[in-house]
């Protein structure tokens, strides 16, 4: 199985957010060998930006994404991708390019807090708690 982490998943694990922290961080923990998971190259550059924002330390926000590279992929944005979510009719251009990315990368799913932000999209949308229980199931 191949996932997109989106944006909201992976900071609510850097920045602790609470409630959503734990269930965030058993997606980050679920092995390799059961799912692949990915975050565009794009939201790494909004991770980065919002991070800084609340941590306002550049080596220390270097240091988290340094880490969460070694349990995500980064998958690539091309202009097909960003032209497709220019086309799209979503209201969020961020979301959008997300969708777009999992869909041009073929991934089976999209683990997001926010599903109803992808309610036009054709994948898989999972909460992280929707996502461990799917991955539990399949054991």
């Amino acid at each position: 199985m191949q996932v997109l982490i989106d944006t909201n998943v992976v900071l609510d694990v850097l920045l602790k957010r609470f409630p959503f922290v734990q269930d965030a961080v058993e997606v980050l923990k679920v092995p390799e060998t059961v799912a692949r998971k990915f975050v565009s190259a794009s939201a790494i550059t909004d991770i980065y930006y919002i991070a800084y924002r609340e941590i306002r330390d550049k080596q220390n926000v270097k240091n988290l994404i340094k880490t969460l590279l070694k349990v995500v992929h980064v998958a690539e944005v091309s202009e097909s991708d960003i032209l497709s979510a220019l086309d799209s009719d979503w209201t969020d251009f961020e979301d959008s390019v997300q969708n777009s990315v999992a869909e041009s990368h073929e991934y089976d799913a999209i683990i997001t807090r926010n599903k109803g932000d992808y309610k036009k999209s054709s994948m898989k949308v999972f909460s992280p708690n929707e996502f461990i229980e799917e991955i539990e199931g399949n054991k």
